[in-house]
């Protein structure tokens, strides 16, 4: 029962104030707004998120940039979807598989 409650209460808490990438407070696009509103784009700018930080660490200043100008690129069509959440959704699907190819193609120790 008391797991049940806690379950609960949690699903009933606010989103946090924070995206992976930006201040919910401070969203004004309705991109960024439909992200802050919808757990589950929340949840997948965490994820597209941390995997671009993580994959951008790994990489020398060349790739790095290239990445950086990807993700620039990636952001104005996100942008471009404006509050649609399907739009958005399938968005950060494409971005999570194309980060996922580039972890997939590092060569690492058997």
């Amino acid at each position: 029962m008391k797991a049940a409650a806690l379950v609960l209460i949690t699903a009933l808490l606010p989103l946090p104030l924070f995206a992976a990438s930006f201040s919910c407070k401070q969203a004004t696009a309705p991109d960024e707004k439909a992200i802050c509103a919808n757990r589950v784009l929340n949840d997948k700018d965490v994820e597209m998120t941390t995997k671009f930080r993580f994959l951008t660490g790994l990489f020398a200043m060349g790739t790095r940039g290239n990445m950086q100008d990807q993700q620039r690129q990636w952001l104005a069509n996100r942008q471009r979807c404006g509050s649609d959440v399907s739009c958005l959704k399938a968005s950060y699907d494409r971005r999570i598989a194309e980060l996922d190819k580039v972890y997939n193609a590092i060569d690492r120790p058997l």
